[in-house]
């Protein structure tokens, strides 16, 4: 399992809650000043995964205000990148020479070198902001320095894209933290890192700036994202892959050397995986194998049947007479 640190505001009494999440943010973020409509009896949630010298966190609270002052700069400065990412809620960032509104899925990124008050607020009647985070040093972007100070305190596009890929992959790494090993903390950051580089290159209109590794990385990843929206496609195949992503099919199979599996191997997995999983699913009870089958992109049920038993030792119906069946009522028979 991953590293992962949770904190809850209410592990104290309601008025030491907000005294305690102040703390928890210097410890956990950067010296700043806090302060909200809420600090009699502040409700806030976090959770955070280490990713080698990257940090991803997962954060809940009420309507606050966070203030990054010159000040505080000079008395404290790790060098680090903030990216915010707001889930439910606005951001407003003011800052020397403006200020601007951020809303559900835009990206923020935030130098700990730079003055800052950012202005949190929650829908009413909705629960708190929620957010995820990403936190890391600012020299493992592989992008030219002057160009990402364009990019300090802009609203980046999260919404489609390497944007929304990037959310995705984070919110999967925060979801399957019990999926991973300590050992895979690294492997996570790089991905993590590619995505983040890629972003800022797209915004910035500079492939080039990307090594090749990041730019192979990121294009797995979307290749990858691609054969999970179509995995209903009979015809999905590496050859169409390839056509989708404008690449020769030679190169699609070079971008999977490094993996455990081929393409057509992979593609083969997330079938049976989405056909696994709707067989266990006790509201799917209804559908026929075949429905299943079809639904997961196999053009006919004995394709499935076949491929079901070979990977995980039994055929679809019994699978799903196991796993749906109450224990109780196999015990009695």
């Amino acid at each position: 399992m991953l590293s992962e640190m949770s904190f809850h505001s209410t592990d104290v009494a309601p008025a030491d809650r907000f005294d305690y999440w102040r703390e928890h943010l210097l410890r956990a973020y950067v010296p700043a000043q806090v302060s909200s409509d809420h600090a009699a009896d502040f409700i806030a949630a976090q959770r955070v995964v280490e990713l080698g010298a990257v940090r991803l966190w997962a954060t809940e609270h009420p309507s606050m205000t966070l203030r990054r002052s010159a000040g505080l700069i000079r008395q404290s400065d790790p060098g680090i990148f903030h990216l915010s990412i707001p889930l439910r809620g606005t951001v407003r960032l003011v800052q020397p020479h403006g200020a601007a509104e951020y809303g559900a899925r835009d990206v923020v990124l935030l130098d700990s070198s730079r003055p800052y008050t950012m202005e949190t607020s929650a829908p009413r009647g909705q629960g708190g902001v929620q957010g995820i985070g990403l936190l890391f040093p600012r020299d493992m972007l592989p992008l030219p320095a002057h160009s990402l100070s364009t990019l300090v305190n802009r609203r980046l596009p999260g919404q489609a894209g390497v944007g929304a890929l990037l959310i995705q992959f984070l919110t999967q790494v925060l979801t399957d933290t019990a999926c991973h090993q300590p050992a895979d903390g690294p492997r996570l950051e790089r991905v993590a890192i590619d995505l983040v580089s890629a972003l800022m290159s797209h915004v910035l209109d500079s492939d080039d700036a990307l090594t090749p590794e990041a730019r192979r990385h990121t294009l797995l990843l979307r290749i990858r994202q691609y054969i999970q929206q179509n995995l209903t496609t009979p015809g999905l195949s590496p050859r169409s892959v390839a056509a989708a992503h404008h690449i020769s099919l030679s190169y699609l199979h070079r971008i999977f050397e490094g993996e455990q599996v081929s393409v057509a191997a992979w593609i083969r997995q997330q079938r049976l995986e989405s056909a696994r999983r709707d067989l266990a699913d006790p509201a799917l009870r209804g559908l026929s194998v075949q429905r299943i089958a079809a639904r997961c992109g196999f053009t006919h049920a004995a394709d499935l049947t076949r491929a079901f038993r070979a990977a995980y030792g039994v055929p679809p119906t019994e699978y799903r007479n196991r796993v749906c069946t109450p224990a109780s009522r196999r015990i009695a028979h």
